[in-house]
């Protein structure tokens, strides 16, 4: 069983007012990413590389706290290279090829 590289994207946006919110990037509770957001009324292409063996993993994006007056919201997450489907929400599997 061999790993495997597998590119999940998705369209994050967020909404706040007054300070800059930060959200995280989590796979498996391992934090991935953390960012600021700076950007007024756009989206960004979050892009989540993983080089990994068959199997199960959750993927979680979650605003850090305190972020008051901020809402965090991504859609058209999809799998753009390697052998993985999406199977609910942000459960990934990575699919044995051998």
């Amino acid at each position: 069983m061999g790993r495997y590289f597998v590119k999940v994207e998705c369209d994050v946006f967020c909404d706040w007012h007054s300070e800059n919110p930060r959200y995280r990037v989590f796979v498996n509770d391992e934090l991935f990413v953390e960012r600021t957001w700076i950007w007024q009324h756009h989206y960004l292409r979050e892009c989540i590389q993983l080089q990994v063996n068959p199997g199960k993993y959750a993927i979680k994006i979650e605003l850090v706290e305190p972020a008051p007056n901020a809402t965090l919201t991504w859609s058209n997450t999809q799998i753009v290279t390697g052998p993985a489907t999406i199977k609910s929400g942000w459960l990934i599997k990575v699919h044995d090829e051998s």
